[in-house]
């Protein structure tokens, strides 16, 4: 009674029938929490979880549920809220977009049709074969003790979350949650401290890149932030440095070599050309993915030398069909 006003109970009164204890405000909420944690009647995943009965509640208010139904309707599965397959076709079918939601079994197959005001009837099945192809059939627990459920649980939840996405508010099937492996905690991430401050740039060092930068900035292939950015990356400049290369100064019309290469060699002298393409070929090599892959092959095209550049991309090349393959 603590979540309720002495004017909401005195409104309450006057219906006539019970009362209400959806709260109406965050502190109600909260109070509201702690009560239901303390309760033995609420789902084990909310005794004592006063934060995960006020997220629950939430759910519920978003979804047109009321407290207490929403904690008996929504289930912690894997670290994830989700709804009970009973819930989620009692909100499509008490929504005015439903025309109807229609479950068979013929032993084998499930299906379920599902017909949203103003457009064709969606028809999803799943079957055994289904089942056995998603490592499900004869798993122990109910895949293995009521089969027939399971199929109609499966076929319920991909058929309505198809048809009606904006009534369930994206919430997921707890049944379908149940069958994904749980997430794995990987471990502390390791933090790597720099081994050392950068080198700076030498006089001789920066005049003799001066020029490189540039041409790239006056052919448009670079400005003097990502210069800038790119050469932090390898060393450091004095602020009489950064000036020099932000500096607007008549340049020579690039030649056509120099058209056809970006010029984005940023390294102090005395760290060889071949360092930035091992650096390259390694990160080709660690990509375990299609999209990492794709992000250290960006980076081929700063490696200057085109004898480099075509072992990359052949060894690219190399990378993507094996990744592809698996």
């Amino acid at each position: 009674m603590n979540a309720v006003t002495t004017t909401e109970n005195t409104a309450l009164a006057q219906r006539g029938m019970g009362f209400d204890l959806s709260p109406q405000t965050f502190e109600q909420a909260m109070k509201f929490s702690h009560m239901l944690a303390d309760s033995d009647l609420v789902p084990k995943d909310f005794r004592g979880k006063p934060g995960n009965c006020l997220i629950a509640m939430q759910w519920g208010s978003e979804l047109g549920l009321k407290p207490l139904q929403a904690l008996s309707n929504i289930a912690v599965v894997n670290g994830r809220a989700a709804l009970w397959g009973d819930a989620v076709i009692a909100l499509v079918r008490s929504s005015p977009l439903c025309e109807y939601v229609q479950e068979s079994d013929d032993g084998h197959t499930a299906t379920c049709r599902a017909k949203r005001k103003g457009q064709p009837e969606q028809v999803v099945t799943f079957s055994m074969d289904d089942a056995k192809q998603a490592g499900l059939a004869g798993k122990q627990g109910p895949w293995a003790q009521y089969p027939k459920r399971m199929r109609q649980m499966r076929a319920r939840a991909f058929a309505l979350r198809d048809v009606f996405p904006d009534v369930l508010r994206g919430m997921p099937v707890a049944e379908e949650v149940q069958d994904m492996p749980p997430e794995r905690h990987m471990g502390e991430v390791e933090r790597v401290e720099p081994t050392g401050p950068k080198p700076a740039y030498t006089p001789e060092q920066f005049a003799q890149l001066l020029p490189s930068w540039r041409v790239a900035i006056a052919a448009g292939k670079a400005t003097a932030d990502s210069v800038i950015g790119k050469i932090k990356t390898k060393g450091t400049i004095s602020p009489e440095q950064e000036a020099a290369i932000r500096a607007p100064a008549e340049q020579p019309a690039p030649t056509s070599a120099q058209q056809a290469e970006p010029v984005t060699d940023v390294q102090p002298k005395g760290e060889p050309q071949v360092m930035l393409e091992k650096t390259v070929g390694d990160q080709l090599h660690a990509a375990t993915t299609l999209g990492a892959l794709y992000e250290a092959a960006d980076l081929i095209g700063e490696v200057a030398d085109p004898e480099a550049r075509a072992r990359l991309t052949q060894f690219f090349e190399e990378r993507q069909f094996a990744l592809e393959a698996n």
